[in-house]
C-alpha cells in the first residue's frame, strides 16, 4: 500500500506519498539524506489507482519508494533520469506550473 497525505494551500495541492513500509525511516548515503517523517507521509492507506487520481490534480508531490515513483512515470509526470537514489530508495519532486 501507499501511505498519501494531501496539503492545501489556495489553489495548490500537494500529494506526498510513500511506500507504507518506509514511513519513519532515516536513510542516508553521503551527502544525501532524506528522513521520511510520519507528520509529512503519514496519511491514508491507498492503491496506486487512487493515487493517480490525486497525482491527476496535484500542483506539488514529493515521492518516495519503488510502487509511488512507479505510479507517477507511468503517468508521465516524473522523468526516470531525475529519480535521486538514496541507499537504492527512489525519490522523487514534481511541480506542474499552470
Amino acid at each position: 500500500m501507499i501511505s498519501l497525505k494531501i496539503y492545501k494551500q489556495g489553489n495548490e495541492l500537494l500529494v506526498g506519498a510513500c511506500d507504507e513500509n518506509l514511513i519513519g525511516k532515516k536513510i542516508e548515503d553521503g551527502k544525501f539524506q532524506l528522513e521520511i517523517k510520519k507528520e509529512f507521509y503519514d496519511g491514508e492507506r491507498v492503491s496506486p489507482d487512487i493515487l493517480k487520481q490525486f497525482l491527476a490534480e496535484a500542483t506539488i508531490a514529493n515521492l518516495v519508494g519503488e510502487t509511488t515513483i512507479k505510479v507517477a512515470i507511468k503517468m508521465g509526470l516524473i522523468d526516470p533520469d531525475c529519480i535521486i537514489r538514496i541507499k537504492g530508495i527512489p525519490h522523487a519532486q514534481m511541480v506542474r506550473m499552470l
